[in-house]
C-alpha cells in the first residue's frame, strides 16, 4: 500500500495493460504533478482499498488526492482535487 508519507499528496492506483491508467500515469508525468504508483496486482493490500472504494470493483485508475478516494477520474477532476486538497505537489512551474 502507499507509504504514510504519500497520504497528503496523490497516489495512483493501477494495474499493467489498463489503456485508462497508462493514458492518465502519462498525463500526470507530462504535468509535472508529484504522485505515488501503486500496482494492485503486487500489492492485495492496495487491490482491497480499490474494491472498497469502487463498490467491490477493482477500476483503475483509483485516486486519492490527500486520502480522498476518486474512481477513474477525469484529468480535469484530478487536478481540481489536488489544487483544494494537495496544492504542494503541484509543479512551481505549471
Amino acid at each position: 500500500m502507499a507509504d504514510r508519507e504519500d497520504l497528503d499528496g496523490v497516489v495512483v492506483y493501477w494495474r499493467p495493460l489498463c489503456p485508462f491508467c497508462m493514458h492518465l500515469r502519462t498525463r500526470l508525468r507530462l504535468a509535472r504533478l508529484r504522485h505515488a504508483e501503486v500496482n494492485i496486482w503486487r500489492d492485495p493490500e492496495a487491490a482491497a482499498f480499490v474494491r472498497l472504494v469502487a463498490d467491490g470493483n477493482e477500476t483503475v485508475p483509483t485516486v486519492t488526492v490527500a486520502g480522498r478516494p476518486m474512481v477513474n477520474p477525469s484529468m480535469g477532476e484530478l487536478m481540481e482535487a489536488v489544487r483544494t486538497h494537495a496544492p504542494h505537489v503541484l509543479s512551481k512551474d505549471g
